[in-house]
Formats: C-alpha cells, sequence, structure tokens
C-alpha cells in the first residue's frame, strides 16, 4: 500500500466516533489558539496607553521673567491633561506617593515648585536646569515603566524645547538692539571724526599762530633790548648832567657872596661848562628822539603778539572742544605777553602824554641846552648878570634832577619789559611746539577715529537685525536643531504585526507537537506490513502535513479577517508557512520516532532553545554568547527573518535561504525518521518493555 493511501486510511480514523472528530477539531484549533490569542493580545499595547492610570501634580508656584508671568507647569499640565498618552489623573503629591506605591496608579509625573523659576533663568546670570520627576514602581509592572521613559523623554523634549525658544528669542532680540546700539556707536564715531577734523584743523592754525606770535615777539624783544641800551646810556648822561649842574650849583652857591670877583677870574670856565652841559642835553634829546620813535612799533608788536596768543588760548582752552594738554603753558605764555604789552603801553604811554615824565624830561633837556648854551654865550657878560645867572643855575640843577630820576625809571621800566619780552620770546616758542606735537596727535587720532567708524559700520552690517517673522522661525530652529527624518522602509503599522513572525511559527511547532500526540510518527499497519522504511516514514508525516495545512489556513484566516494581519506577499507567506508546517512535523515525527515518550521532551526542549534564540522579540546579538551561536543551526531562526520579509516587505533572500533550510531539515527528518523506522522493524526488549511510557 502506497504511502498516500497509508497517511489517508490515518486521517480517516477521525470520523470514526464523536471523540476522534474532537480531537481534529482540537488539533485544527491548537495552533488557532496559541497563534491568534497571543497576536490579539499584543496587537496594539501602545494604542492603549491611555487605559493605565497615572498620577499628575503640579506643585509649579510659578515665576516672573523679564516682567512677564511665566506658568511652564500650568501650561505643560494643561497639555498632557489634553493627550491621551495615559489616563492622567491630576492628584496631590501625596496621593499620587501612595497610589504608585499601593498600584492604584502605576506611575507618577510631578512639576516641582521651582520648575518655572528655573526656567525662566536660562536668561537670567544664573541659569539653571529644571527636572520632571517620574516616580515608578517596578512591582506594579515593570514595561509600563519603561514605556514611561519613552514617553516623558518626548515631554521633556517638548518642555525644554518651549523654554529654548524663550531663551533664544532673547537672543536674536539682543541681536537686533546690538545692531541698533552699534549703528548709533559708528554715527557717534562719525561725529567724533568730523569733530577731530575740525580739532586737527585749529590746531594747525594754533601752530601757524604761535609761529607768527613767536617771530612777532623776536621782534618784540630785540627792539626792547636796544631801547633798553638807549636808556642806559639816557641814564649814564643825565646822571652825569646832574651830577655837573650839582656841582655847579654848589660852587655858584658857595661862591654867591664872592662871585662878582670869581666870575671875573672865571668867565672862560663857565662858558666852556656851559657849552658842556648844552652839548650833553643835545646829545641826550637825540636818544631821547630814538626812543619816541621805537616805543609805538613795539607796544604793537606786542599786542600783537598778546593778542595771538588770547585767541589761540580762548579756541583751545576755553571752547568745550578737546582738551588740550599745552593749556597751562599757553595760559602763562598768554599772561607774560599782556605783561609786556602793559609795560610797551606805560613806554608809549609816557611817550604820547602830554603831561608825562618823557615829555617834560624833553622840554627840560631843551630848556637846558638852551639855557646852558645861553650861559656859554652869556659867559663872558656874568659879572653883570650874576644875579640872573644864579637863578637859572638853581633852575638848571632842578631840571637836570628831574632828567636824572625820569631816565632811571624809564631804564628800569625797559630792563624789566625785555625780561618780559625774552620769556614771552621762549614760552611761545615752546608753545609752539606743543602745538605742533598736538596737531600730529590730533591727526593720528582723527585718522583712529575715522578707521573706527568704519570698523564700526562693516561690525553693523555683519550684526543680524532679524525681524519677527525670521526671528521666530531662527529660534524654532535653534531651539529644535535637529529633526529625526524617519523613514521606514517596511513599516509594521502596530505592535502585532511586528510580532506575527515570531508567534506563527510557534503555534505551528505547538500544532505539530500536538499532532503527533495523537497521531503515531510511524504507521503501524505499514510497520506490521513489513513496509519500507521510507514508505513508513511517509505514511507518519503526510497526516500531520494535511493537519498542518489545515492548522495554516485557519490561523492566518482569523489573523487577517477577525484580527487585522495585513501581509505584503499574502500567497508568499501562506505558502511559506506550508513549508513551515511541512518541515515541522518532519522534525517533531522524528524526534517522537526515534526517542519515543522522552522525543516528546525534546520536542518542548527544542521549541524553548528555537524561542530564545531566533530573534523573534529583541535583535539576537542582545542576547548571551550562547543564543548567538545556536542561532543559526536553528530552523526558527530563519523562519522569523524570512516571514518579515513575506509579511512587512523588503528583499526575498533571506525568504529564499529559509525555503533552501526548511527543505534541508525535512529531508534530513524523513531520512532520520526512515532510519528509525528500519529499526523499528527488528523487535527488542526494550520495545517490549520500554523503559519511559507518557
Amino acid at each position: 500500500m502506497r504511502s498516500p493511501k497509508l497517511a489517508a486510511l490515518e486521517l480517516r480514523r477521525f470520523g470514526r466516533g464523536k471523540l476522534p472528530r474532537a480531537a481534529l477539531v482540537a488539533l485544527l484549533v491548537l495552533p488557532l489558539l496559541y497563534g491568534a490569542l497571543y497576536l490579539w493580545s499584543f496587537w496594539d499595547p501602545y494604542g492603549r496607553l491611555d487605559r493605565i492610570p497615572v498620577a499628575l501634580v503640579d506643585d509649579d508656584t510659578g515665576a516672573t521673567a523679564d516682567g512677564r508671568r511665566l506658568t511652564a507647569g500650568d501650561d505643560l499640565t494643561e497639555r498632557l491633561m489634553k493627550s491621551e498618552v495615559f489616563d492622567w489623573h491630576r492628584v496631590s503629591a501625596a496621593e499620587a506617593r501612595r497610589g504608585v506605591e499601593d498600584g492604584t496608579y502605576y506611575l507618577s509625573l510631578t512639576m516641582p515648585a521651582d520648575f518655572s523659576r528655573r526656567i525662566a533663568s536660562s536668561s537670567g546670570k544664573s541659569p539653571e536646569t529644571s527636572a520632571l520627576q517620574v516616580r515608578t514602581n517596578d512591582a506594579n509592572n515593570y514595561i509600563v515603566g519603561q514605556i514611561s521613559k519613552t514617553v516623558f523623554n518626548e515631554v521633556r523634549t517638548a518642555a525644554s524645547t518651549k523654554a529654548s525658544r524663550g531663551f533664544l528669542d532673547k537672543i536674536f532680540i539682543s541681536f537686533s538692539d546690538i545692531h541698533g546700539q552699534t549703528v548709533e556707536a559708528a554715527g557717534s564715531a562719525d561725529k567724533l571724526t568730523g569733530g577731530l577734523g575740525k580739532a586737527e584743523k585749529g590746531s594747525k592754525d594754533l601752530a601757524d599762530g604761535l609761529s607768527e606770535a613767536g617771530r612777532a615777539s623776536g621782534k618784540l624783544s630785540k627792539g626792547l633790548a636796544k631801547l633798553n641800551g638807549g636808556a642806559a646810556t639816557l641814564e649814564d648822561g643825565s646822571a652825569q648832567v646832574a651830577d655837573g649842574t650839582q656841582a655847579l650849583a654848589d660852587r655858584v652857591d658857595a661862591a654867591n657872596a664872592e662871585v662878582g670877583p670869581f666870575l671875573k677870574g672865571h668867565e672862560k670856565a663857565i662858558g666852556d661848562t656851559a657849552r658842556l652841559v648844552a652839548d650833553s642835553a643835545k646829545t641826550v634829546r637825540h636818544n631821547l628822539d630814538t626812543l619816541v620813535r621805537r616805543a609805538p612799533g613795539a607796544a604793537k608788536g606786542a599786542h600783537a603778539a598778546a593778542a595771538a596768543l588770547d585767541d589761540v588760548y580762548t579756541r583751545r582752552c576755553e571752547q568745550p572742544t578737546l582738551p588740550d594738554a599745552a593749556c597751562a603753558d599757553l595760559k602763562k605764555a598768554r599772561q607774560a605777553a599782556m605783561d609786556v604789552a602793559a609795560i610797551a603801553d606805560d613806554v608809549n604811554a609816557l611817550i604820547a602824554d602830554d603831561d608825562g615824565d618823557l615829555k617834560k624830561l624833553d622840554t627840560d633837556l631843551a630848556t637846558l641846552q638852551t639855557q646852558a648854551q645861553a650861559l656859554a654865550d652869556r659867559a663872558p657878560h656874568l659879572s653883570e648878570d650874576l644875579a640872573d645867572a644864579v637863578g637859572k643855575v638853581d633852575k638848571l640843577n632842578e631840571g637836570a634832577g628831574r632828567v636824572a630820576a625820569g631816565a632811571r625809571k624809564l631804564h628800569t621800566g625797559l630792563g624789566t619789559a625785555v625780561t618780559g619780552a625774552s620769556g614771552l620770546d621762549k614760552g611761545i616758542g615752546r608753545l609752539q611746539s606743543g602745538a605742533e606735537v598736538l596737531n600730529g596727535g590730533i591727526y593720528k587720532l582723527a585718522d583712529g577715529s575715522g578707521k573706527l567708524a568704519g570698523g564700526l559700520h562693516d561690525g553693523a552690517k555683519q550684526i543680524p537685525d532679524y525681524d519677527k517673522p525670521d526671528r521666530d522661525r531662527r529660534t524654532g530652529v535653534m531651539a529644535d536643531p535637529v529633526q529625526l527624518a524617519a523613514r521606514d522602509l517596511h513599516h509594521a503599522p502596530n505592535y502585532g504585526t511586528g510580532f506575527a513572525p515570531y508567534f506563527i511559527p510557534l503555534s505551528l511547532w505547538v500544532g505539530a507537537m500536538v499532532s503527533y500526540m495523537v497521531i503515531a510518527p510511524m504507521n503501524r499497519r505499514a510497520l506490521a506490513a513489513g513496509a519500507s522504511a521510507w514508505r513508513i516514514a511517509l505514511a507518519g508525516w503526510l497526516p500531520v502535513v494535511v493537519i498542518g495545512v489545515l492548522q495554516t489556513a485557519a490561523l492566518m484566516a482569523v489573523l487577517h479577517w477577525a484580527i487585522g494581519l495585513e501581509m505584503t506577499r499574502a500567497g508568499g507567506t501562506i505558502a511559506f508557512l506550508f513549508l513551515v508546517a511541512a518541515c515541522f512535523g518532519a522534525i517533531v515525527q522524528w524526534l517522537n520516532a526515534r526517542f519515543g515518550p522522552a522525543g516528546r521532551i525534546l520536542v518542548l526542549a527544542l521549541l524553548m532553545l528555537q524561542l530564545t534564540s531566533a530573534g523573534g522579540t529583541y535583535p539576537v546579538q542582545t542576547s548571551p554568547a550562547f543564543f548567538n551561536d545556536l542561532h543559526p543551526f536553528l530552523p526558527m531562526s530563519y523562519i522569523v527573518d524570512a516571514l518579515r520579509r513575506l509579511i512587512t516587505g523588503g528583499g526575498l533572500g533571506p525568504v529564499w535561504l529559509a525555503c533552501a533550510v526548511l527543505t534541508a531539515f525535512t529531508a534530513a527528518s524523513l531520512a532520520l525518521t526512515a532510519l528509525s523506522a528500519r529499526r523499528r522493524q527488528v523487535w527488542t526488549l526494550d520495545r517490549l518493555h520500554p523503559e519511559l511510557s507518557l
């Protein structure tokens, strides 16, 4: 009898009574229970987080920043209450603590009292970070705590982004303020450059004026020196005249009683003396004329120099422009020039005043000259004019004394004027040097201020000046500069779809395992009939394959139409699962055929090894080395990879590899089962009395 016919006979046994039929139904439904119920329970847990009760505590007291009230805790609480992330319960801190402890709430989220204050500090002198406080209790549920970390990280990021936007907005506003102030500073620098330009021109004019004043003061000093020399000569001559007239008067007075006889004996001597006096008076008058001619010019030069220095001092030191370090020396020079001008005025006044001493001196000298000449002319007749001569000598003596006194006063004044003019000339020289240095410094300062103004203008162009729309756009970018541009090449729409490649082969393995609990791994009729080993193996495998196909069809129908599993390659998925059911059936058949009752334990053990090393939940690389080493040698590893590509999409390379591996496992298992069938055709004591029966 052929293997398919033997398989059909095996399946027909399930139609001979109610209990076999119920067993067949159980075989078909059991994988459905495993696969469908597991996937249904895990289908979309993240989509139902709004059913998880979570305590929300808002202890934030608010803060004031830049004159505005900040209530970050209230704002965040309001947004969370409107969200559907969790089933939020707004409670007190104590109630939240008790609720997390006793399991009323899975976890709690607290905004501390200083939440707003710390956020507001980001724009102050001492920024501080603010912390959202999360309390979990793994004794309630570990997974919820892990999920909350991801959710609350998103909440924290959103809160941080909002706080950063306020801080960055102030920075961009500060950029605009700095831009405006820099433009204003550049304008002020332009004005400074203009003022320094005028100051530089003024300092140059000052230097030129001081140069002219220096030349004038030099001329004044030389002229006064000459005048002082003439005055000295005048003083000496007038002193000699006064001494002579005094001696003459004394002799005349002493000899007045005897003058008559004396005059007769000394007429010639008296004539000579009178002529000497007349000549001396003439000489003095000549020098006095020289003083009269030169004094107005000297006074005019002194006044010109004093006026130039006064104008320079007024422009450089009394007007509110730039401070001048030479003002102190300039003030001393101005005073000295004014003193010299005053002395020159005195000299000039002495000369110009009709009633002045100099005028009187000239008059007296003229009188003295006339009288002396007259005396010389009258000397031969002195004895006759004795009375007149005595009076004239007395008057001559008096005039000579006045002339000597005036000459001394003139010489003293001119000496003071010479000293002042010399100091003025030296001071103007120093001022001229200082003015030239000042002009060079102001020129450099003006050049530097021009560069400063240019640099400020360039800087103002480089400092950004953002309007509100541009500021908002840039604030948004800098507050959250890195966006996650996620691109899921083959998206699994929910948690259940992602776990389907793991739970589906699990259910088919359980289906094969249970099938061989009611179906013999090796057909007893074939064994009794002495059929070939391959026929025996196929006869025991094909019924389970048929049941596996029916199990697969039932499972996938429920998953697709009842639960909602969508498959990118539905046909390929079904066909591949038929191959999986056939492979699992062959492996479970061999373990049962070879090891008998102990094979059922090995089937369960092999299932555990496959589940832990297949990488169906976490990547296998996260598992210990033992499972990484075992991963490439078990069929479920390849099945999970292939089903992921068939259900969610992707390249078919892993699918073809899995098909090849499953085919190899199927052929090898059937071959091993055939070998076991050949051994079972020989009866032994172990078969008659097995050590273990299940």
